[in-house]
């Protein structure tokens, strides 16, 4: 009897260790807040837990890991195995990605943005320049059109942009120059305090950015049609804590992807987009929209300069970059 409670107790010990062996927990680096923009992450860690009953754990922290334009640093040194950033908080790190920031490409649907973000990511020589960070692109962030809420006095013409200071990041930041404006690169948590002491005028956001960052509590217009571009930012992960998973837990993360993109739209759409409205009118935010010919300008004097540029820039680099933007280009022109 002695003998068989032994055999029992060891079993049980070794159940025990070999469950506590198949737990996995992953960190999870994001900023600011829990917001439209991070509802994919959530949505992933929430399938990732039900699909292996709570064996795999995805911790999220909002800021408590990393700062955010240092990110992709931590995946590279393994502090975290999951992670967010934007292209162009760090352009020459991730040179590949920001085809997809160039301005007035001409996106239509966050739906469109995810197929052409999901295209671009499976690219071998895009894969290739992640990998210098140990780093496997899982999804992208997809973002509608940015425009800017500013204060003082709204322009009325893109001529009112000359040596105005706005926080615009990549293509967008390039396309403002074209008018005369003058681009900052800052981290979202920072353009608060920025727009309070007068750094900059004005801000170029998507929607969710604009009621999560309060720039719209100080604001006092916002351009409605503008539409430069806007920002990739994919959620990417460890290429090594990606192989060291189990089958199981591999798969559960990897066919999570489309539905927490699918979430992620859904979410986007209906909630965030029904309340800027009404945000913007609450606050007395004056609605700026530019003639069809100024926007038309607008786009004749950025688009083509940038992609030039872009494209001569990058090829330097070694990366297909004409090939890459031909990509991009050919899926936006057949999805029209």
């Amino acid at each position: 009897m002695r003998k068989l409670m032994s055999q029992t107790a060891v079993a049980a010990l070794t159940l025990a260790f070999a469950t506590e062996a198949m737990a996995t927990e992953w960190s999870v680096s994001l900023w600011g807040k829990r917001r439209a923009f991070t509802e994919h992450v959530e949505k992933l860690a929430e399938l990732v837990s039900e699909k292996t009953g709570g064996e795999f754990t995805l911790n999220i922290s909002y800021g408590g890991l990393s700062k955010n334009k240092e990110n992709l640093d931590g995946i590279s040194i393994g502090a975290f195995e999951m992670a967010q950033f934007c292209a162009g908080y760090h352009r020459d790190k991730n040179p590949s990605i920001t085809v997809l920031e160039l301005p007035f490409l001409g996106v239509s649907s966050l739906e469109q943005e995810v197929e052409l973000s999901m295209a671009v990511y499976q690219h071998p020589a895009v894969q290739k320049d992640l990998a210098r960070w140990n780093a496997t692109l899982l999804m992208p962030s997809p973002l509608p059109q940015y425009n800017l809420v500013g204060v003082g006095d709204a322009p009325s013409t893109l001529a009112d942009f000359e040596g105005l200071s706005v926080r615009a990041t990549g293509g967008i930041g390039k396309a403002m120059e074209t008018v005369g404006a003058v681009p900052t690169s800052m981290s979202a948590s920072e353009v608060r305090q920025a727009m309070d002491s007068g750094i900059v005028k004005a801000v170029a956001f998507a929607p969710h950015a604009h009621m999560s960052f309060g720039t719209i509590e100080n604001g006092t217009w916002w351009t409605t049609n503008l539409n430069p571009g806007t920002v990739n930012c994919p959620v990417v992960v460890n290429t090594d804590a990606l192989n060291d998973l189990s089958d199981e837990h591999r798969a559960a993360l990897l066919e999570s992807v489309d539905e927490a993109l699918a979430y992620y739209v859904e979410f986007y759409n209906s909630k965030t987009m029904a309340a800027w409205g009404p945000a913007l009118e609450e606050r007395g935010i004056a609605q700026v929209t530019f003639s069809v010919g100024a926007v038309t300008a607008f786009k004749e004097a950025a688009a083509a300069p940038a992609a030039a540029a872009w494209i001569e820039e990058n090829t330097k680099r070694g990366l297909p970059a004409q090939e890459l933007y031909d990509l991009v280009t050919g899926m936006i022109a057949k999805g029209e």
